[in-house]
């Protein structure tokens, strides 16, 4: 993973109207600055090392960038799955600013930085903001990941919905000749190997031909029950639905061709798809009693929980128009999540029976189009210009499943953002700055809420929102080694529209002139110093983010979360190091605090602590490197999550109670037979409650972690 201070090295059911709307797509794109501060790991790199990140959808030295980013790299990812069972696994193990996982089909309560991120792969959103059903981090299968880029705090750069921060995933590319590559893998817990186990197999080919480049590629996935440190089945989460007892596959292909010297064409098509097998069904557990939710041998009522989703894109490259390089890519997503289900006070209506089960499905397609130009050394100058244009059009709703009830109207957000950025260089100082003009509207026709929410009419309408977001940043090099960088951006996303719209229950309210759909502006500040040294790199910043109308969730007597718009403030540190011992052994730490607080009474001052539906607890991560031989090399890392006692009285139930884990690994690489990697997650069986479940759960979601599991994995190439 690349940070700060750290950097160790066609589509199924893809129907007619999907590849219409894909090919009659014709509109503009393009983005906000961002500033990103990189070091590089424990070994000869130099400081004017060109470190792309696809995110910042630009390409330039690390000494001239002035935020946070991290890079977590392929090797990075392969390592972490050997003792992690997803993405969010990932980034909670390696982005300490990230919550712990919630080890479900869901990143309910993953924040970054205590806001929510935006998710994209090759810069497509995947988070829905109309209607977050947190199921953006399962949209594809890590085989097909080259790379995951974070780019930490508020910014404004691939349009609404980083309020925390973005996180796009960079789908793998061709190489020369051609690449063939076969993967495996079992894993099981130690106390209940039998239905615990799990297996995946994976194919992916990368080759480049003349012209022509290629990646495609399948993986299958089949996941067992999980197991904690008592031995006893986890909890299957049938409401927001879960990874345990799953099937998946993902099919994959890109397919670039060279029309000439200048220009490139790219065509990305991606389906993912996992659905839960419904065989066990959740057991209550009791939060006051310290008892966790477990799981029984029980098929579960309604439909398994499922996530659907087909991403296409289209990109052209030009590397001289008007002076410019040109990027443009064309995408279309369609979305569809399935939850699971219940008979909650929410779902109930006399219409439909005494008592009614239902569960809820989102739906969500996007079209979209991303224009960015480039111009470089302007009038043989110091100076920089990015420039373009964004355009998404997001239709979103959510209805039903089970009565066909709609309980989020069809809502449909139009957005286009021209933005401008500048960079000038003039020797130890590099200044950067920009705008971003976003202009957005809402479409929601007249509706009617659910009974529970006392049948209320409401009236549609289009209100629109206008904000211009600027930034500005500034990195100053002292030595080769030392260097400081300060930043300002402005961030924009939504309230979570479906979750206002689908609550209303006051009569003659009308869309136009409702308050809550107001758009939520991050503003965030950050300063940071960083060393790079041969041997030790170091990173320190410490950040702030306030919101004068955020958008904290707060749950009701049924767990269902509705969202409160109120004055946000957060704020908090980073620090990151690595050491190299020597050549075969280094050393590496990462730590994050956070501190949020919201305004509980209208007085517009901060007052209440945020707790952890929003806020990650302090978190430490270590972990010892070591290459044993030519073939044989290691990995141990210890997560360490700190208490967080934050409330009294009848509420100290979600105070947390820290815990820690361990996790190790040994890879073999022969040459003849791929890569053999052995890998246990808490080697320890630690029993431990999440910290979701501890902070923001039910008795129905008490769900204990993982306990001690072991996976054994082969990669091959050829």
């Amino acid at each position: 993973m690349k940070t700060k201070c750290e950097s160790l090295s066609l589509a199924h059911n893809f129907h007619v109207g999907f590849l219409m709307r894909f090919t009659a797509l014709a509109l503009a794109i393009g983005f906000t600055p961002i500033f990103v501060s990189f070091s590089a790991v424990a070994q000869d790199t130099s400081v004017d090392e060109v470190i792309k990140v696809s995110a910042s959808r630009t390409s330039q030295p690390a000494s001239s960038i002035a935020a946070t980013v991290t890079v977590i790299d392929g090797e990075q990812i392969r390592q972490q799955l050997a003792v992690a069972d997803s993405l969010s696994d990932v980034l909670g193990n390696l982005v300490p600013a990230f919550s712990p996982s919630r080890q479900k089909l869901t990143s309910a309560g993953e924040t970054l930085r205590g806001r929510e991120p935006l998710y994209l792969i090759d810069g497509v959103p995947q988070s829905n903001p109309l209607r977050n059903g947190s199921r953006a981090s399962y949209t594809i299968d890590p085989l097909m990941i080259e790379r995951v880029e974070v780019i930490h705090g508020a910014s404004a750069i691939q349009g609404m919905g980083a309020s925390g921060g973005i996180i796009n995933i960079v789908t793998k590319s061709a190489t020369e000749g051609a690449t063939h590559e076969v993967v495996a893998g079992l894993s099981a817990p130690t106390a209940d190997a039998g239905e615990g186990l799990s297996y995946r197999t994976g194919y992916l080919f990368r080759g480049v031909s003349g012209d022509w480049r290629v990646v495609a590629g399948a993986q299958l996935r089949s996941t067992g029950m999980y197991v904690d440190g008592n031995g006893d089945l986890i909890g299957t989460d049938v409401t927001q639905g879960d990874t345990q007892d799953s099937e998946s596959y993902d099919v994959f292909t890109k397919i670039g061709y060279k029309l000439n010297a200048e220009q490139d064409l790219e065509l990305m098509l991606n389906h993912f798809n996992m659905q839960g097998n419904g065989d066990y069904s959740p057991v209550a557990g009791n939060r006051a009693e310290g008892i966790a939710a477990i799981s029984v041998k029980q098929p579960t009522e309604g439909d398994p929980a499922e996530n659907e989703v087909t991403t296409a894109t289209l990109t052209y490259k030009h590397q001289n128009i008007v002076g410019a390089d040109l990027n443009w890519q064309l995408f279309v997503q369609d979305f569809s999540a399935l939850y699971g289900g219940g008979t909650y006070g929410v779902f109930q209506d006399p219409a439909y029976g005494d008592v009614v089960f239902d569960q809820s499905r989102n739906d969500s397609n996007k079209v979209g189009s991303r224009l960015t130009l480039n111009w470089r050394n302007v009038a043989q100058g110091p100076f920089d210009v990015t420039a373009g244009l964004d355009y998404l059009r997001d239709t979103t709703y959510q209805e039903l499943a089970q009565t066909g009830r709609n309980w989020v109207p069809e809502t449909t957000f139009n957005n286009w953002a021209p933005f401008v950025q500048t960079r000038f260089v003039h020797d130890a100082l590099t200044i950067s700055g920009g705008v971003r003009y976003e202009y957005g509207q809402l479409e929601v026709d007249d509706f009617t809420t659910l009974y529970s929410y006392n049948s209320t009419f409401v009236e549609g309408g289009k209100p629109s929102f206008n904000e211009l977001l600027p930034n500005v940043g500034a990195v100053y090099e002292f030595t080769k080694a030392w260097r400081a960088f300060v930043s300002y951006s402005e961030g924009f996303s939504m309230p979570d529209v479906g979750r206002v719209l689908r609550g209303i229950n006051t009569p003659d309210l009308t869309v136009d002139a409702f308050l809550n759909l107001q758009p939520v502006i991050a503003d965030n500040r950050e300063i940071g110093i960083e060393y790079r040294g041969q041997a030790l790199r170091a990173s320190l910043s410490y950040f702030t983010s306030e919101s004068d109308l955020g958008a904290r969730l707060q749950a009701d007597s049924d767990g269902i979360f509705s969202v409160q718009r109120e004055r946000t403030e957060i704020d908090g540190f980073e620090f990151a190091a690595t050491y190299a011992l020597s050549g075969a052994t280094s050393f590496g730490v990462n730590y994050a605090d956070t501190n949020g607080e919201y305004d509980s009474n209208g007085d517009n001052q901060v007052d209440t602590k945020l707790g952890g539906r929003n806020i990650a607890p302090r978190r430490l991560n270590v972990h010892w490197l070591q290459q044993w031989s030519d073939a044989i090399s290691s990995r141990v890392q210890v997560n360490k999550l700190f208490d967080r006692h934050i409330y009294t009285g009848a509420n100290a139930i979600n105070n947390f109670d820290g815990y820690q884990t361990v996790d190790a690994q040994i890879n073999y690489e022969t040459l003849d037979y791929g890569m053999f990697t052995v890998g246990i997650e808490n080697v320890f069986d630690e029993f431990y409650f999440t910290y979701y479940a501890q902070t923001a759960g039910a008795d129905r979601t008490n769900f204990a972690g993982r306990g001690r599991t072991v996976s054994v994995n082969w990669q091959y190439q050829f």
